[in-house]
């Protein structure tokens, strides 16, 4: 679909914005009258690498902004493939989203799950509101990756990745000579 309007159907508009796969990360945060909050993101980004910085946003509306403000600081958990359940446990409006989950206090009693693919502990370093969702930049403090398997998010669906196998440059030389 070829669209050049200035108005959009935001379904439609969310469905070609869905058409970019991303990782599935867990944010989580403990204000400082110790009440957590955590939440499925995707829409987290590198930003920086000196300093270290990276962003994500969250929409204005959730009743989670005014505790990650708050706390200062946020946890980038990366989710495996295995981690399924917890992208869903965080995903929905539960009273304790954290019951039966596995975590350790990280840097300022921050909660860092447990088995991820990849941990961020940051330092927020701004917040900007961009349309309808605050946007949190926040600087890597400390971090811990492993070989494991993410998952991923593309097209309204949890996913996991496939590495591809592509031929050595020369088979692909001799294909196009002989065509």
């Amino acid at each position: 679909m070829n669209t050049t309007i200035t108005s959009f159907d935001a379904r439609d508009l969310r469905r070609a914005f869905g058409s970019f796969g991303t990782g599935v990360t867990v944010v989580t945060a403990r204000s400082n009258d110790e009440r957590l909050a955590g939440l499925t993101v995707n829409s987290f980004s590198s930003v920086s690498l000196e300093p270290p910085i990276v962003a994500w946003s969250l929409a204005t509306q959730s009743a989670s902004l005014e505790l990650f403000k708050e706390a200062g600081r946020f946890v980038i958990n990366v989710l495996t493939v295995d981690q399924l359940r917890l992208a869903r446990q965080f995903s929905n409006p539960l009273a304790d989203k954290f019951a039966n989950v596995d975590y350790q206090a990280g840097l300022a009693d921050q909660p860092v799950l447990e088995d991820c693919a990849a941990t961020l502990e940051c330092r927020i370093v701004g917040t900007h509101l961009v349309g309808d969702h605050c946007m949190f930049l926040g600087q890597v403090e400390r971090y811990s990756h492993c070989a494991r398997r993410p998952l991923l998010f593309c097209q309204g669906a949890f996913q996991q990745g496939i590495e591809l196998v592509e031929a050595p440059q020369q088979n692909l030389l001799d294909q196009r000579r002989t065509a």
